[in-house]
């Protein structure tokens, strides 16, 4: 029997009943009944439903635009306590709507929605322009008990859920970053919280072209509205002999047997304090130097489906079940997180079950989640662990793309970065020096590799100063020349800066006179890992008046030396790694909005912000830009990029990186990026005879293959996200450090670096897009082909842009992969030009120098010349390639890069179009102006229509070349 189920297989399954817990059930149906008296009124902005047989007592529609409603359900008699979620800027807009009633309803419409709300029950149906339902809540929705809240709930609060009817076969997207692989998240459960590797954005995307906002900051749930449980929850469990009670633990030294007994629960997953285990591993392992633990048995089950397991670990971890490994996976010790699998089981028949642990250091429990009641199998759910009210955004549009402009327009516009953030970086864990730093920018320039960033990470303070904003004089006496100097080189620099503060420092000390330290893990006395360990706070960016205390602590001590940007790391916040998500929440409790519970998700947010509006107040027209490690809705508007955390040197991590990224896309967020090559590897990597690794002729010899595949498949993968950046711990990420010049290695990567620049017209362009038109550019299939049901579960492929299909190689030695070619459009192989109709899976080349690329037919794509930064040749050539077989569109969007003066309509574009049929390719006038825009520029014009060897090769096989002065011309093919 096959166990395990793919994505499609779980979409069929209704199968099996559960116990049901109080925020399972149902609601109450809809009855068919007249109202006893009018209990609905018109507002200024739409309407509200008064109800009485209903935990709801009021039910609130608000017209944001023709497109957007937000329905809010509370308990209460007004809506007067709903809280600042921080996300949502946007106000409702001068709207024509109709309110009427209808039998026992009544109907809110716009233009291109209507809303249908229940006079009896409250319930909300939505419908399109032409009155197709879109999705119905099943209930009024749930109002629990708080119980995930470690601080003084308010009478006020609940722990709420709200139900959505689903279509078979509808798929949901976005949610922000998670790392569990997946791209369409119908039937499955995701925990929405904030965490090294989870970036939470609430917004949910539906493949019928309406989305939701689901406007709370505490830790939500699509799904089970329960976190996992302990396997003993939810399993009949017995050991390795059949006997019933738990299964068997055998903790062993090496392959010497210390200690069997019989374990319910193996709990090692998070610190009580310190460096103390919640709870403790048994005194017969305290001098084991190698610990292994073995936890084998079986799990038998009352109910018929699909069970999840969820094993949190880090350390090397496999689990099997009957007989098949399903999960082997590696983390460094700090830093666990959990992997996922699905099981088909069979109510009473048991399924064997064996983990195989080397721990470390590490963190370890397996979790479950069991088969959903039937009648809620399919369904849309959401939870929240806390909130005020039912509150959400409904959102409709004509394709994913107007859905994605619907979520700027409520939480804010992408702001445009600069634009030498949209070329290469480089970064290490960590440039030591400063003459570190100024040497590997150098190398660079004298390799004639092209860079525009490169980044002063964490610890250039003294150790015992973290807070300080001070420089260690010993390591970086000079922070203004080291800074200049990487500007003399045509580079820019990035500074890391923690909301962390030693209590010992002027900075704290200060923003503690304030109240706005998060002073408990102090109190606790929670030592971090520098030396022996400092006592350490984190501020309250909760508060804006702490916040802009901060802003001008780094702006008098960090921004005087002209840093470029800001890398805000650990902004969670990670006050304490590795305790449990109860303490982490009571570790910022009290703060300035409520409860740690209530905006656990949202602290990146107002953190970056400020920063952003600081920088913007403070330091002239110069655009800002900030990395952050964590987000939420809204960090688009911030001047931010986020990053996929930690993630380690492992193929599985490559490849969940795929559908992290595509996530980020489909939820609004544009800018996203990861560390290439993973940032923290495994020891055989980092560590040989010869010492720590730096250049990887340091390594075992065995090791350097696998080494030298994994950070060049990565890095062509890099190549094609928003932003291009090489970060990890030793060994040494620079590219002459993977690999030695004229190596295959060496020379793809050069080649895929000089490549991103050779299309930097076509990214920046997109970049362009993102702000003015609300565009993204890491694309889920199904935004481009939302007819071609074949795509949608597609977890490692994507388009970059309109034109670019992008097919990252994520195992080793592979040198070919399985490509769906979505249908509706012809491909060219982007290297030999080769023609594919589109509708099928072919099987794509990937030799070691290259990652499987197609390009649609009828695009267009603008390219330049080689240039070693961003701002390099600005008046060059630009390339005009041409895939022909369709019409095709374009518009090169060009600004100054530097300031905000496009704000102000400083920008130019220039439309390009393509007439298949009568060959013709148009560039139109210019559209716009800007100081500094190259007036005058040449045009070259490749066709791509069959088969050659250079379609790679944006300097051969030219056409044509004109002269644009902004005025249109036409080229015959």
């Amino acid at each position: 029997m096959n166990y395990y189920l793919n994505k499609k297989r779980l979409g069929q399954l209704l199968t099996g009943a559960a116990i049901i817990p109080v925020l399972y059930a149902c609601g109450s149906q809809e009855k068919n009944v007249e109202p006893a008296t009018v209990n609905w009124h018109k507002t200024s902005d739409g309407v509200v439903v008064s109800l009485q047989d209903s935990e709801a007592k009021k039910v609130r529609l608000q017209v944001i635009n023709d497109r957007i409603v937000r329905v809010t359900a509370t308990p209460q008699q007004d809506f007067n306590n709903l809280p600042n979620t921080l996300m949502v800027v946007a106000k409702p807009e001068q709207t024509a709507f109709e309110v009427k009633q209808n039998d026992a309803s009544v109907v809110l419409s716009t233009a291109d929605l209507s809303a249908e709300v229940s006079l009896v029950t409250g319930v909300v149906s939505f419908k399109d322009e032409h009155g197709k339902v879109l999705t119905t809540e099943v209930d009024r929705g749930n109002f629990g008990a708080v119980t995930r809240d470690p601080g003084v709930v308010d009478a006020d609060s609940f722990a709420i859920r709200q139900q959505f009817t689903s279509d078979e076969n509808e798929g949901y997207y976005g949610l922000g970053q998670q790392q569990d692989g997946e791209v369409n998240y119908a039937g499955d459960n995701v925990e929405l919280t904030t965490y090294n590797l989870e970036i939470s954005i609430p917004y949910v995307v539906s493949s019928k072209d309406y989305a939701l906002l689901w406007n709370n900051t505490s830790i939500s749930r699509l799904g089970d509205p329960n976190p996992p449980e302990p396997l003993k929850e939810g399993f009949k469990l017995f050991d390795a002999n059949g006997n019933p009670g738990g299964l068997t633990a055998r903790y062993f030294d090496g392959d010497k047997l210390l200690l069997e007994r019989v374990e319910a629960d193996l709990d090692y997953q998070f610190l009580a304090q310190g460096s103390n285990r919640t709870t403790p591993m048994p005194d017969e392992t305290a001098d084991a130097k190698n610990l292994r633990i073995e936890w084998e048995g079986s799990i038998e089950s009352d109910t018929n489906g699909v069970h999840e397991l969820k094993m949190y670990s880090s350390g090397y971890a496999k689990l099997y079940l009957n007989g098949e490994l399903v999960l082997d996976r590696w983390r460094m010790n700090w830093n666990p997180w959990y992997h996922n699998t699905k099981l088909e089981m069979q109510a009473g028949k048991k399924v064997a079950l064996k983990l195989d642990w080397q721990v470390d250091g590490g963190y370890m429990r397996i979790k479950q989640h069991k088969p959903l009641p039937v009648a809620e199998q399919g369904r849309l759910s959401i939870a929240s662990d806390t909130a005020k009210a039912i509150d959400y955004y409904f959102v409709v549009g004509d394709n994913k793309d107007e859905l994605v402009s619907g979520y700027r327009t409520l939480t804010g516009k992408a702001v445009m970065l600069p634009k030498w953030v949209f070329g290469f970086w480089q970064s290490r864990e960590r440039y030591k020096t400063q003459d570190e730093i100024i040497d590997a920018l150098q190398e660079y320039r004298d390799r004639k590799i092209p860079i525009d960033n490169i980044v002063l990470d964490w610890s250039y303070w003294p150790q015992d100063a973290w807070g300080s904003h001070d420089f260690d004089e010993q390591f970086f006496p000079d922070p203004s020349a080291l800074v200049d100097k990487v500007h003399e080189l045509n580079g820019n620099i990035m500074i890391s800066v923690w909301p962390k503060f030693y209590p010992t420092t002027d900075n704290y000390k200060a923003l503690n006179a304030k109240g706005c330290m998060f002073n408990k893990n102090i109190e606790q006395k929670n030592l971090d890992w520098i030396g022996e360990g400092y006592l350490n706070g984190f501020y309250d960016a909760y508060n804006p008046e702490c916040r802009e205390m901060f802003w001008a602590q780094i702006r008098d001590k960090i921004n005087v030396h002209g840093f470029d940007a800001w890398w805000l790391d650990a902004v969670e916040p990670d006050i304490h790694s590795n305790l449990s998500f109860e303490h982490r929440k009571d570790l910022m409790t009290p703060n300035a909005l409520g409860t740690g519970a209530e905006v656990f998700n949202a602290y990146a947010l107002p953190h970056a912000e400020t920063v952003y509006q600081g920088e913007r107040r403070d330091d002239g027209d110069k655009r800002a830009f900030i990395l952050t490690r964590s987000g939420f809705a809204g960090i688009q508007r911030t001047g931010s990029a986020i990053w996929s955390g930690d993630v380690v040197s492992r193929w599985s991590d490559l490849k969940e990186q795929i559908a992290a990224g595509v996530g980020v896309g489909i939820s609004g967020m544009p800018y996203w990026t990861f560390d290439i090559g993973g940032f923290t590897p495994e020891d055989r990597y980092r560590y040989s005879a010869k010492g720590s690794v730096g250049h990887f002729s340091m390594m075992n010899e065995s090791e350097v293959p696998e080494w030298q595949e994994i950070n060049l498949r990565w890095f062509q993968f890099g190549t094609f996200v928003p932003l291009f950046r090489s970060h990890g711990q030793n060994p040494y990420r620079e590219i002459y450090n993977i690999a030695d010049k004229g190596t295959e290695v060496y020379d793809s990567m050069v080649w895929y670096t000089k490549t991103r620049y050779r299309l930097m017209p076509y990214i920046y362009s997109l970049v362009g897009d993102a702000h003015h038109k609300d565009g993204t550019f890491m694309r889920a299939l199904v935004m481009d082909f939302p007819s071609d049901l074949n795509v949608r579960d597609i977890n490692d492929q994507y388009m970059f842009g309109p034109a670019l299909l992008v097919n990252p190689v994520s195992e080793f030695k592979a040198r070919s992969r399985d490509v769906y070619l979505p249908a509706g459009a012809d491909w060219y192989d982007f290297y030999t030009g080769v023609k594919h109709t589109g509708g099928k899976t072919i099987k794509a080349d990937a030799p070691l120098a290259k990652m499987p690329i197609f390009v649609k037919a009828g695009s267009i794509i603008p390219t330049g010349v080689e240039i070693q930064h961003v701002y390099d040749k600005p008046d060059a050539p630009y390339t005009l390639n041409v895939y022909t077989g369709a019409n095709g569109s374009f518009e090169i969007y060009e600004d100054d890069g530097k300031t905000y003066a496009y704000e102000q309509g400083a920008w130019a574009r220039i439309p390009v179009s393509y007439n298949d049929k009568t060959g013709e390719l148009t560039i139109g006038d210019r559209v716009g102006s800007f100081e500094g825009m190259t007036k005058e520029r040449e045009f070259r014009v490749r066709w791509i229509s069959a088969k050659r060897d250079d379609a790679a090769n944006f300097d051969t096989g030219v056409a044509k070349a004109v002269t644009y002065t902004g005025k249109a011309i036409t080229i015959k093919r």
